[in-house]
């Protein structure tokens, strides 16, 4: 593997110099020396089409950064992450998430455990014998599942998610429960996490007696009373869990058949990211436009603006999956970083968004790219993702009007588009974010798949729980 840092890399020097001759160019200017711009700047992957002809780049620079890519090592990495190679070094843990949706070539272990998901949730939806499901966790114990059953839930069991310990949303979660008809899922790798193991002592103080775990400690599950135990893998980080038996309730909340269809529609983005070149490749394209937007043309924030409110809660998932993979300042070799990783990722849904932070995007001091994610799913919804992301581009040319109402426009945006909004659609759009994490990940020369940053937190507040100074 390439340890050399990307920023003493020939295409990293190459790439510093395009950007600024390239700078002075407006996308106005862009689009009127190239009429097919539109149509030409866009890949397809199965069932999601990314457009990426607003983005402030031309063929030189993307020519550059698949250069760059290839420097850095890029296909030698995919190759490791998909061969179950050790590449989360600092853990020594190998990176196999993609082998929880890999289907008939899944291992062993997880065919089973799916099989033994799915069988429980069907029978926990058609026998009506708890009629509310809670699930304990946090960060990606929680994040994952909490959207996808926030954007598929039928209604066939009430279930209901917590993740603070402020006790005030166990509380709400269990308002107007009881203990008898109630089922508590434990959501924990260790089984020691504060927050998971303090809301599922107050679960059990209110009255609760029936407990699923979903841990890697057997012995404490078993310890506390859980009924049932559903396995995590030590080759899964968190953030990376959303296709496991983490989305228990989830799928208990959509069904096994949706859920077969969400690990499905990840297959098919894992196939494309893995078969595609680079110019062809949405995953890559999609890290390679970050890389260009952070590195070259300066940007320290990211929007995620989706036009659907199924995926109201994709902002705060995302938040945790760039972040916490991509916000590192050392490189593999220990070196502290003489250049920029993860922006800032923040986000919501359209069209309330455009009422609140839009303006910091249109008439801000400071240019964020963004992505609009769209479903086809409303006109209306349609309509306003594609105004926005046209007056981010193209801005107001009208020199009669004072300045507060002028939009400067050449603010860099993308748009995904998924054929179908569906447990499948979604599927996909978080792999191919999952992949784009990795391809940025790779050309930083960053470790995506630890989070010590989180440690130390959690240590100081032991101690001061503790009494210690």
């Amino acid at each position: 593997m390439n340890t050399i840092p990307p920023d003493q890399c020939p295409a990293w020097k190459k790439l510093q110099a395009h950007a600024g001759l390239a700078s002075g160019v407006r996308l106005t200017e862009r689009f009127a020396a190239d009429p097919a711009r539109a149509s030409r700047l866009i890949a397809q992957a199965p069932g999601l089409r990314l457009d990426y002809s607003r983005q402030r780049i031309d063929d030189a620079a993307l020519a550059l950064l698949a250069q760059l890519a290839a420097e850095r090592g890029f296909e030698e990495w995919r190759a490791a992450l998909f061969d179950g190679k050790e590449i989360n070094t600092s853990e020594g843990r190998a990176v196999l998430h993609t082998a929880l949706r890999a289907g008939k070539a899944a291992p062993q272990e997880v065919k089973q455990t799916l099989l033994k998901t799915a069988e429980i949730s069907t029978k926990l939806r058609a026998e009506k014998k708890f009629k509310r499901l809670v699930s304990l966790g946090t960060g990606g114990s929680d994040l994952g599942p909490r959207m996808l059953a926030d954007a598929f839930a039928d209604g066939a069991l009430d279930v209901r998610f917590v993740a603070n310990v402020d006790p005030v949303e166990l509380q709400r979660a269990l308002a107007g429960a009881e203990p008898a008809t109630t089922l508590v899922v434990v959501v924990s790798k260790t089984f020691t996490t504060q927050e998971t193991l303090a809301n599922a002592t107050a679960a059990r103080d209110w009255g609760c007696k029936h407990f699923y775990a979903v841990t890697a400690n057997t012995a404490a599950a078993q310890k506390f009373g859980a009924q049932e135990i559903l396995p995590m893998w030590e080759w899964v980080g968190g953030r990376y869990s959303v296709w496991s038996a983490v989305s228990f309730a989830a799928q208990c909340a959509i069904g096994a058949t949706a859920f077969s269809d969400f690990l499905s529609g990840a297959r098919d983005v894992d196939e494309h990211f893995l078969q595609q070149p680079l110019d062809r490749n949405v995953p890559a394209l999609m890290a390679l436009l970050g890389i260009w937007n952070v590195n070259f043309l300066g940007a320290q924030a990211h929007a995620v603006l989706p036009y659907a409110h199924r995926l109201r809660l994709l902002p705060a998932f995302l938040q945790q999956l760039e972040m916490e993979s991509n916000g590192k300042c050392v490189d593999r070799e220990n070196r502290p970083l003489g250049y920029a990783t993860g922006p800032v990722v923040f986000g919501a849904e359209g069209t309330p968004s455009q009422h609140s932070f839009h303006q910091l995007l249109h008439q801000g001091t400071q240019a964020v790219p963004a992505d609009f994610i769209v479903a086809g799913i409303d006109p209306v919804l349609d309509a306003n993702a594609q105004a926005q992301a046209a007056a981010l581009a193209i801005g107001t040319s009208d020199a009669a009007l004072p300045r507060y109402r002028q939009y400067p426009g050449d603010r860099p945006s993308s748009t995904l588009l998924l054929d179908k909004l569906d447990a499948a659609g979604l599927g996909r759009l978080i792999a191919a974010y999952e992949h784009k994490v990795f391809t940025q990940g790779v050309i930083w020369n960053i470790n995506s798949f630890d989070q010590w940053g989180v440690e130390l937190g959690k240590q100081l507040a032991n101690r001061i729980l503790k009494g210690e100074k």
